[in-house]
């Protein structure tokens, strides 16, 4: 069966956080499959939550690294919103980003399994082209 990890940026147990995917208290780490079964995996915390940036219109490319290199095993990113660091997920990783549009993380897990088959796909195609995080 076909499953993809997902890890949620959160800021509590059921909510994801307002602010960048980077400041998330943790990440809820999800498998999520083709025939709607959804499985918490773990929490994991956030190591770069209060990572330094020398650039303070966030964005920093080392907080970046920082986050993505926390996620190495996972293939989807979900968010309710990302700062600048999106375009270098999109651009520069084997990591599809996910916007949930909504900070309730049932309904988050719900979007995941209706956008399952799209999802997988764009996973595959990553995979195909990018190492886990290019320099």
């Amino acid at each position: 069966m076909r499953c993809l990890k997902v890890a949620f940026g959160m800021e509590n147990d059921e909510t994801l956080i307002d602010a960048h995917y980077g400041d998330s208290e943790f990440f809820a780490i999800y498998e999520v499959c083709e025939d709607g079964s959804v499985k918490l995996l773990e929490k994991r915390h956030n190591k770069a939550k209060d990572f330094e940036e020398e650039d303070e219109s966030h964005g920093d490319p080392r907080k970046f690294k920082a986050v993505v290199s926390q996620l190495l095993d996972v293939d989807v990113l979900a968010a309710f919103r990302m700062g600048p660091n999106f375009l270098r997920i999109r651009d520069k990783t084997n990591k599809v980003a996910f916007f949930t549009r909504t900070r309730d993380l049932n309904l988050a897990l719900q979007r995941v399994v209706e956008n399952f088959d799209d999802l997988y796909s764009q996973v595959q195609a990553k995979k195909a082209e990018k190492p886990p995080i290019e320099e």
